[in-house]
């Protein structure tokens, strides 16, 4: 069987959690750009992101799969500009994007990724 390894573990969840060759992430908000628009806000997630990929043994390469709240889909744009810069040509994943209320204000947009644990 599997051993099921957790980062960032708190009481109520985990950032991540790794569990046969795949990892999972919760939903990652903004950190220092909350209040701000929505380019800012993705890139600020995208980051995140990485930064638990890399951790998890993994990167953007190997994500399976996105799913992507926004709070308002006519900045769908804003999300798709900063997400454009950030993804690499032809290692895009799955994704989906819907509109959604999210658990604070200030919040606009939220990405959780699955993705393969290693390196191409």
């Amino acid at each position: 069987m599997s051993k099921i390894e957790r980062i960032e573990a708190g009481s109520r969840m985990s950032e991540a959690v790794i569990y046969d060759g795949k990892v999972y992430t919760a939903g990652i908000v903004a950190g220092s750009t909350a209040g701000k628009g929505v380019f800012e806000q993705t890139q600020d997630v995208l980051q995140q992101i990485d930064a638990l990929l890399k951790q998890a043994g993994s990167d953007k390469t190997r994500i399976l799969k996105a799913n992507i709240w926004l709070t308002d889909i006519k900045t769908f744009d804003q999300m798709n500009k900063a997400w454009d810069a950030w993804a690499v040509a032809g290692k895009t994943p799955a994704r989906a994007t819907v509109e959604s209320k999210l658990a604070a204000s200030g919040y606009d947009v939220e990405i959780m990724i699955e993705a393969a644990v290693g390196k191409d």
